[in-house]
């Protein structure tokens, strides 16, 4: 114990007031040194971060007006060129859900809906479906800007829709849309053309042939009947 009384005279001495207060000054400036690292390290973290919800909620958002367009000429695209479009807009809905957001599900569920009245209305209006087109990219890119605001008018919009449609006309609707779809794929299926028969052959005339072939033989036979 006779050290930790030297350590406890020595410290408490007016000798050793200069180094405590070196160290003190030293680990308080670690400290705050580790301190503020952490709160700029949290903050370019951050702004990484919300950065990078930023640009994925624009890539969906891109996506989705994209696939407005080809839904309000969804009956005049190919199979293949509708299921890449789905395929579009199933990735974009997922990222839109995942976003760190209040109301991305409700964005979510009111894009889809919107596209689904655009496809079936496509099978109607054609191509005078650009005011509808307008009017949901509009809303999205609202939705990006003031997503608070724009949430409560999409579970406004969301609520009617659930109100105004009952189940009946929910089932006739569906059945519609099944037999809109079966008319298009059946447009766009080539139907298997069977070979074509072959002609009948003429029948051969037996009795002219061997008429022609004594014909033939009859001047060969005339020069050997004058010369005897």
């Amino acid at each position: 114990m006779q050290w930790l009384n030297d350590f406890s005279d020595w410290f408490f001495s007016s000798s050793a007031q200069p180094v405590v207060f070196a160290a003190a000054v030293i680990a308080i400036a670690m400290i705050v040194s580790g301190l503020l690292a952490a709160w700029i390290a949290r903050g370019a973290t951050n702004r990484l971060i919300a950065q990078r919800d930023a640009e994925i909620k624009a890539a969906a958002i891109i996506a989705l007006v994209d696939a407005s367009t080809e839904a309000s000429v969804w009956n005049s695209l190919t199979p293949q060129e509708q299921v890449l479009s789905d395929r579009a807009v199933g990735q974009a809905d997922i990222q839109i859900r995942m976003l760190p957001i209040r109301g991305s599900a409700v964005a979510a569920d009111w894009a889809a809906h919107q596209l689904h009245e655009l496809k079936r209305a496509s099978a109607t209006f054609g191509y005078q479906l650009d005011p509808a087109v307008a009017e949901f990219r509009d809303r999205m890119v609202e939705w990006q800007s003031k997503p608070g605001r724009t949430r409560k008018v999409f579970a406004s919009d969301l609520e009617r829709w659930k109100l105004a449609s009952s189940e009946t006309e929910r089932t006739l609707l569906a059945e519609q849309d099944a037999w809109v779809a079966q008319q298009h794929q059946a447009q766009y299926t080539t139907p298997l053309v069977p070979p074509a028969a072959a002609a009948p052959t003429a029948p051969v005339d037996t009795q002219k042939l061997l008429d022609d072939v004594d014909a033939l033989r009859q001047p060969s036979a005339a020069p050997a009947s004058s010369e005897s």
